[in-house]
């Protein structure tokens, strides 16, 4: 006899663990099938070892999808970002807040992980890791359990079958295509998947004038086409190009050939500030060096400002200079790719789904959640925070 169970959850990482709790919990059958050696490895590197658990602002304007805008309101609003902070406080793990709602462990990520799975344990979710799945098909339309998934570690009849396998970032951690592969299989529409929250490299010509730079991080405000947000956060410049929180912000929000700009003076008055008396007798090298770092100051302006005292410019071509500080627009040749991307953009087509329920609107039972979702959160907890609230969506459905 095969094996009967109410949900399988393929993938054992943040979404896939907390389906399986909330659902055992409400009585269901569960059986998570992740496969690594170990569940939960994403968890435990994410937020420099830390775990960004979730944001505390968290809501659906801080999500990219090429769907509905307003897709990922239901599920946020029935489990926010206080219901997860109250379930991490009953473990008495320690937090702290950082700036703009970011909650952090104290201590380390491994707090969440083991809580995650002492959830499961307490609700007798079983979690079978080095489990390689063969095969999932919706074998038995007319039994109670229609669904027969293959694995290595056995086979399985379910009612319901939740994909949280994730996306394609971090590789190395075995991240793989499987969630776009069965939803394909199944019929349902995903949008091609392409890195987000993701370092920009150089062109050539700008790599010669600035790789130079690496190791400088300035605060600017980073922003691409006029309908996407700006950020002002740290801009990190490197051997290859940009990164840093400003930058990974604006890597979710453009498209592949959209250049991006710099605001390198956020909230200062440039024009002004630029005719001030005490600068006119400098050059814009010599007065950038005050408020930039010298390097950046004078690779910038080797680029863009002639070597002669403010004084001596022209009303016309100081305004042009102001210009350039306020909004320096590079055309990036790239991005590092998913080996450096933070989550993948793209995914199951939202259109596909029931934003109540995550489940397939064509093909009953199949639930797709987490990051294998054409929903992509902002840097800051946000991910995290779309990982629990699609997981009990699905879990108090499946």
């Amino acid at each position: 006899m095969i094996p009967q169970t109410d949900v399988v959850v393929l993938g054992g990482g943040a979404a896939g663990l907390f389906c399986a709790a909330v659902a055992s919990a409400r009585g269901r059958s569960v059986v998570v099938l992740e496969h690594q050696p170990r569940a939960g490895n994403k968890v435990l590197i994410s937020g420099g070892g830390r775990c960004n658990f979730t944001n505390r602002h968290a809501n659906a304007s801080h999500y990219v999808t090429h769907g509905s805008p307003h897709f990922a309101k239901s599920a946020l609003a029935r489990y926010s970002p206080a219901h997860f902070l109250q379930l991490v406080e009953s473990y008495r793990i320690e937090w702290h807040e950082r700036k703009h709602g970011q909650l952090f462990c104290t201590h380390s990520s491994r707090h969440i992980l083991s809580m995650l799975e002492s959830e499961c344990a307490a609700s007798h979710a079983r979690i079978l890791p080095a489990s390689r799945i063969l095969s999932v098909q919706r074998a038995h339309p007319a039994s109670a359990h229609p669904w027969e998934v293959k694995a290595s570690t056995g086979t399985f009849l379910a009612s319901s079958v939740v994909v949280a396998t994730g996306g394609l970032s971090f590789p190395r951690l075995g991240a793989t295509p499987f969630a776009h592969e069965l939803a394909r299989a199944h019929g349902l529409r995903v949008i091609p998947p392409r890195p987000g929250l993701v370092p920009l490299t150089w062109l050539p010509n700008d790599s010669s004038d600035f790789a130079g730079l690496s190791g400088i991080a300035i605060e600017c405000e980073a922003s691409s086409h006029p309908d996407a947000p700006s950020f002002r956060e740290a801009v990190l410049f490197t051997h290859r190009g940009l990164s840093g929180p400003a930058i990974l912000q604006v890597s979710s929000h453009r498209q592949p050939t959209d250049p991006i700009h710099l605001n390198l003076l956020p909230g200062i008055d440039v024009p002004a500030w630029l005719s001030a008396p005490e600068r006119r007798g400098l050059s814009p090298r010599l007065a950038l060096r005050s408020i930039l770092p010298e390097r950046l100051a004078q690779a910038w302006c080797a680029r863009h400002a002639m070597d002669r005292p403010i004084a001596q410019w022209p009303r016309r071509d100081l305004d042009a200079l102001a210009q350039s500080l306020c909004r320096w627009t590079i055309q990036p040749a790239g991005d590092e790719g998913y080996p450096k991307a933070e989550v993948t953009l793209g995914g199951i087509d939202t259109t596909e789904l029931s934003s109540k329920t995550l489940e397939s609107r064509s093909v009953p039972g199949l639930f797709f959640i987490g990051e294998a979702v054409d929903i992509t959160g902002w840097l800051g907890g946000f991910n995290f925070q779309w990982a629990w609230a699609s997981a009990h969506a699905a879990a108090m459905a499946a």
